[in-house]
């Protein structure tokens, strides 16, 4: 909708995780780094963690590209409440395994002999799993299991699982210490800093056709990055908001005012600052209770 009014090619703050949108902060390149050369070295489990909105999901569709393009066998699974039946079924029908997809006895077989195919040609399989985070027990431990899938030189199935900071404390269960003790490499993405939050803004839409961008201050962008507490999903989300905004009131610069509006419609919340609603806006939210 705003797109020409700002000279702009394309929507610069999507929520979806475009990779050709990725900004490259040192942490995002690291983690990418990491996670290629765990999946290209074959060293078995790896692990991505952090907070909701920092990126873990728009690492994995760059990896993804990756694998894709190094003709790597992989199956992502991206929706992480199955069932053991289910989990099972996602893989054969992910990695297109010719067996019947309900056994697991003829899942693992057929896959096994696919790992091992492929081991002897010199390619690589992998297991992408996202929102690790609320995968049942009993599902974790099918895919400890999985890490047995190897011959005596290297690991058959690279297991790259990605999750909140609650997989962390799940991972140090007693009864998951044998999964933690074959994580060979662990990633974790942080909120950004202030000069990252202005970089990530400036890359965003210098990719959507602005390379100078004159929309947000300075001093705008120094306050959203203490409202969005440097989160990019929140970053997106009140940028996207200023810009329409901006475009409504049909000015070329987003301002204070504006932001005040975006973030209180977006209910946001920030150290020291907690979101008072106005009776007007909120009349239901603030009656007194009667007896």
């Amino acid at each position: 909708m705003y797109n020409a009014f700002f000279g702009l090619k394309e929507s610069p703050f999507s929520l979806t995780p475009d990779p050709a949108f990725l900004y490259r902060s040192a942490q995002h390149e690291e983690a990418l780094a990491n996670l290629i050369y765990g999946v290209q070295s074959r060293k078995g489990f790896l692990v991505l963690t952090g907070e909701v909105g920092t990126g873990k999901t728009t690492m994995l569709e760059c990896l993804q590209d990756y694998l894709a393009a190094q003709r790597v066998d992989y199956a992502f699974l991206f929706n992480s409440r199955l069932t053991v039946e289910q989990f099972f079924e996602m893989i054969c029908y992910d990695l297109d395994l010719r067996c019947a997809k309900t056994s697991k006895t003829e899942v693992l077989i057929a896959l096994n002999q696919r790992l091992v195919q492929n081991a002897n040609e010199g390619r690589t399989t992998a297991l992408i799993l996202d929102e690790a985070h609320n995968l049942e027990w009993d599902v974790l431990e099918e895919v400890r299991l999985l890490g047995n899938l190897d011959s005596r030189r290297e690991k058959l199935l690279q297991i790259v699982l990605a999750g909140q900071p609650e997989f962390d404390r799940k991972l140090d269960a007693p009864s998951l210490r044998q999964l933690k003790q074959r994580i060979a490499l662990r990633c974790t993405l942080q909120p950004f800093r202030e000069a990252e939050t202005g970089e990530y803004i400036a890359t965003r839409l210098a990719r959507a056709g602005l390379p100078e961008q004159t929309i947000f201050s300075p001093e705008l962008i120094a306050e959203i990055h203490l409202r969005s507490q440097g989160i990019p999903r929140l970053i997106n989300a009140i940028c996207d908001n200023l810009l329409l905004t901006a475009f409504a009131m049909e000015s070329k610069q987003a301002e204070l005012e504006m932001l005040e509006e975006v973030t209180s419609d977006l209910r946001l919340e920030w150290p020291g600052r907690r979101i008072s609603r106005s009776p007007e806006r909120y009349p239901n939210e603030l009656r007194e209770p009667t007896m």
